[in-house]
């Protein structure tokens, strides 16, 4: 008998930045469950994660754009159009698309028909990836074929998503997980009957070594941080802040990640009069980030809310920098001070408070002791709360029992 499948919807894949993701796609590989990855967009990025190279999920990608894919749309809706749930996933469909009648509804049903139509037989259910266009197409999927969907939420999809949306997201998926406190007092506010669980990403810790031995270092004090450069991050604020440390400070910045807004955090660094402290490195591989990691005294990141909603979860980096001892300097922002609390092993700024962020910034770098404390506790409880592996043995039960249901 062939085993029950379980379909994943992902906007894009593979992704350097959601390495969370493809991390857990692994970890239910090796759990026994049995898989099919659906990836809404091509790749894009010049590097991809070693750990792309150890899944062997089969993947599939639907059409980015429906007019470069009309035959396969059509043969699609010949093939699902007669399907018992089509007349309902239809009806959601057109009362979604008449309060959000935009182009990008209208493809989201489009990659939903490929979808359904294309899914093996044996597809028990639909797990997607991000509440907002992902778990579009996984719900009018799962409608269209009768199956049970469940989709885990992260940090864009919750805040700049319609509440009306979620709501009606939520009240159809068979359960949600999210991976901050913060993200599941949101959606358990709009879904309150407990389908909604509270699930940590962690960190695979068995991939990163233990922290360095960094006493008796000299030179100046080397600060690290890792993200792409959006609003949502906050880089012009770390800028603004270093740019205000005292003068007698001897540090460099380490600057790993693209994005947009790089031109300008460059352009921001000369006019501040720090740019030949600051070594902007752009996208890099997991060995350099390891690299910079294990070769950095402190990390800073500043996280802030955008100005469409948009934020961070909780940010992989921190953990991955916590994981090699590094006493951090953060934002309390979303699930931030979830893993950090202030003064006990790493330090917390408000978001936006560039004087704040630099005052934080100035202890650390001005005492070695206090690094090393604040990076130890944060190592330790890194590994007490934060392992991956009991939160996706938790997932993956959820999973099972999802099929075993159907």
């Amino acid at each position: 008998m062939t085993p029950p499948v379980v379909a994943i919807v992902v906007k894009g894949y593979p992704r350097l930045s959601e390495t969370f993701i493809a991390k857990e796609i692994l970890g239910l590989e090796r759990r026994g469950l049995q898989l099919r990855l659906y990836s809404m967009r091509w790749p894009t990025d010049r590097h991809v994660h070693p750990i792309h190279a150890e899944i062997r999920t089969p993947v599939a990608y639907l059409p980015e754009y429906l007019y470069r894919g009309p035959v396969r749309v059509f043969r699609s809706w010949l093939r699902v159009r007669h399907l018992s749930g089509y007349a309902a996933a239809r009806t959601t469909w057109l009362k979604d698309l008449r309060r959000d009648p935009s182009p990008n509804r209208i493809r989201r049903f489009g990659q939903a028909l490929v979808l359904a139509a294309e899914m093996p037989a044996e597809t028990a259910a639909v797990y997607a990836h991000f509440l907002h266009t992902p778990t579009s197409v996984a719900r009018y999927a799962a409608l269209i074929r009768g199956i049970p969907f469940a989709v885990s939420a992260h940090a864009k999809d919750i805040w700049t998503t319609p509440d009306w949306e979620l709501a009606e997201k939520l009240a159809d998926a068979a359960f949600a997980v999210t991976c901050t406190g913060s993200g599941h007092a949101h959606l358990a506010s709009l879904a309150p009957d407990g389908r909604v669980d509270l699930v940590y990403h962690g960190l695979d810790l068995s991939e990163w070594p233990p922290p360095p031995d960094r006493s008796g270092r000299v030179g100046p004090v080397e600060i690290v941080s890792v993200g792409r450069a959006v609003e949502k991050k906050g880089f012009p604020d770390l800028v603004a802040a270093l740019a205000k440390l005292p003068k007698d400070i001897d540090w460099r910045l380490t600057h790993i990640g693209g994005g947009p807004l790089l031109g300008g955090l460059k352009a921001q660094a000369e006019a501040l009069g720090i740019g030949d402290r600051i070594v902007w490195q752009g996208q890099r591989a997991k060995a350099d980030v390891l690299a910079a990691y294990r070769q950095a005294d402190v990390f800073a990141l500043a996280s802030r809310i955008a100005g469409d909603g948009d934020r961070d979860g909780l940010p992989n980096v921190l953990m991955e920098a916590q994981s090699q001892g590094l006493a951090c300097v953060a934002t309390r922002v979303s699930a931030i001070p979830e893993l950090i609390e202030d003064g006990v092993n790493g330090l917390l700024a408000d978001p936006g408070d560039v004087e704040s962020l630099s005052a934080a910034l100035a202890r650390l770098l001005a005492d070695a002791d206090l690094r090393r404390r604040l990076g130890q506790a944060a190592a330790d409880r890194l590994r007490a709360r934060f392992d991956q592996e009991p939160e996706l043995d938790r997932l993956a039960e959820k999973l099972r029992n999802l099929v075993a249901a159907r």
